[in-house]
């Protein structure tokens, strides 16, 4: 059943709109792991400088603490030595004011970036130094055997207010310092609970991230397995498409053997047919050569049975190749020699011996050659070995220097005499001639160096194909 095409749309939609939508998703979990990741650097930047101020601020309020502790040793030094003029309360004293000196000096130096701070150390620093001249002057009183005077100088309250202000400007500041102290605790808890709000939000944003990325992978997943098993379908039917095809192509395959096999047998057959019929015509003239008295009818009734017989045994021995359509010279021409072997009367009077190549030419131009080597081997049996004479005829065909395809002739009989010529009225010669010209050439008569005669013939237009009617 199919699916209106306003549904098919609007599920389009949808799912467009839900792309889009883990689209936005992702960025949005993309931004919020940024900007945690800011946030939290910033928090922890900001607990560091925290971190550094709650340490100057213990610093600075233990500072005060120590400052304190060590003008109450002095003073009670002092005070020790005042009652009972007793030295050993010199050496703690002595102690508390070199000690105080340095820690006002540190106490100065851990305020300076701090202007309030500062301000407040140096204002106590007057009072320390106008306590630290009374108790001096006290010590020094005491020391000169002076006692009354420096009671009287304590007796004044000088030194006690002194000592009270100093006492009270200190608490102060180190009430400060832990009001301070106090507010940097809530900054750096603030601030913790900051950084954990933004380690909270980066993991959310980092679980939605990691659960779109996921559902995209497993999305990607399906449609790669959907796909994958679309491409496996896809291939079980192209390997059956392909074995069908194997299997029509080796039909045809079989189908064109057979057929070329049928046109093969038909070929042969049919120069087997020729052949026989040609050899039937050979023995009808050789039937009408014994009813004949005139010699000279029966040296052409001989020379036309021979004729037949070559045409007929070229036919016969013809084999074509695979393509039906060329031969091989050596096994073709080889046979039609065999089959003039076995009609002589006399097969060991007159040797005959082929040195062929193989060549391949074409059938038509195969039963021609194999016509014109059987007229000059006839002719050369008939004329070159008169008297029942014993000799040999060589046949060659081969590829000269430039690679034309000559066909050579040779015999060792009688030859020919001083000044004799090959006559060219004659029918052989005649047949010899017009068979070459097909082939472009033209018979060469020598004196063979065997003291026969040989004939070479230049065939450059054996295996050219034959030319058309209309072409030029």
């Amino acid at each position: 059943m199919s699916i209106p095409v306003e549904q098919a749309n609007l599920f389009g939609q949808i799912g467009r709109v839900r792309v889009s939508l883990r689209r936005l998703a992702v960025w949005i979990s993309l931004a919020l792991i940024c900007l945690a990741a800011f946030s939290a650097l910033t928090l922890m930047q900001g607990i560091d400088r925290q971190l550094r101020d709650v340490t100057e601020t213990y610093a600075v309020r233990n500072a005060a603490r120590e400052l304190t502790q060590e003008l109450s040793q002095a003073e009670a030094s002092q005070r020790g030595f005042l009652l009972t003029q007793d030295r050993e309360f010199l050496e703690p004293y002595r102690s508390a004011v070199s000690s105080i000196d340095q820690r006002v000096a540190a106490l100065l130096e851990m305020t300076a970036d701090d202007v309030d701070q500062a301000g407040r150390v140096r204002s106590i620093t007057g009072d320390i130094s106008g306590k630290m001249a009374e108790m001096a002057r006290t010590v020094a009183l005491v020391e000169a055997e002076r006692p009354e005077e420096a009671q009287s100088l304590t007796a004044t309250g000088m030194g006690a207010r002194l000592m009270a202000e100093v006492s009270q400007t200190l608490e102060d500041f180190i009430a400060e310092e832990d009001q301070k102290l106090e507010a940097r605790n809530r900054a750096i808890d603030q601030t913790r609970i900051g950084l954990v709000g933004a380690l909270i939000s980066a993991l959310f944003a980092a679980a939605i991230l990691a659960y779109a990325l996921l559902s995209r992978a497993q999305r990607q997943v399906s449609d790669l397995a959907k796909r994958q098993r679309g491409l496996v379908g896809l291939n079980e039917a192209l390997e059956a498409q392909v074995a069908e095809r194997t299997r029509d192509i080796e039909d045809a395959r079989a189908h064109a053997e057979r057929e070329r096999q049928r046109v093969e047998t038909l070929l042969q057959d049919a120069n087997h047919r020729i052949g026989n019929s040609l050899a039937t015509v050979s023995s009808l003239l050789a039937l009408q050569m014994l009813r004949v008295r005139s010699d000279e009818v029966r040296v052409a009734l001989e020379a036309a049975r021979l004729r037949v017989h070559a045409i007929a045994s070229a036919h016969r021995r013809l084999r074509l190749g695979g393509d039906l359509e060329s031969a091989s010279a050596d096994e073709f021409l080889q046979a039609v020699l065999d089959d003039i072997i076995a009609t002589q009367t006399n097969q060991r009077r007159i040797a005959i011996t082929g040195e062929i190549d193989a060549i391949q030419v074409s059938a038509r131009d195969a039963t021609t050659l194999g016509i014109l080597l059987g007229e000059l081997v006839t002719n050369a049996l008939k004329h070159a070995f008169p008297d029942n004479r014993q000799g040999r005829i060589t046949v060659k065909l081969a590829r000269d220097d430039a690679g034309v395809v000559t066909l050579s002739v040779a015999d060792d009989g009688v030859g020919l005499s001083d000044g004799q010529a090959v006559s060219e009225d004659g029918l052989g010669s005649v047949i010899v001639r017009q068979l070459s010209g097909q082939f472009g050439g033209q018979p060469v008569y020598t004196q063979s160096s065997e003291g026969g005669v040989a004939v070479s013939i230049a065939l450059p237009k054996l295996g050219e194909p034959p030319v058309l009617q209309g072409e030029r």
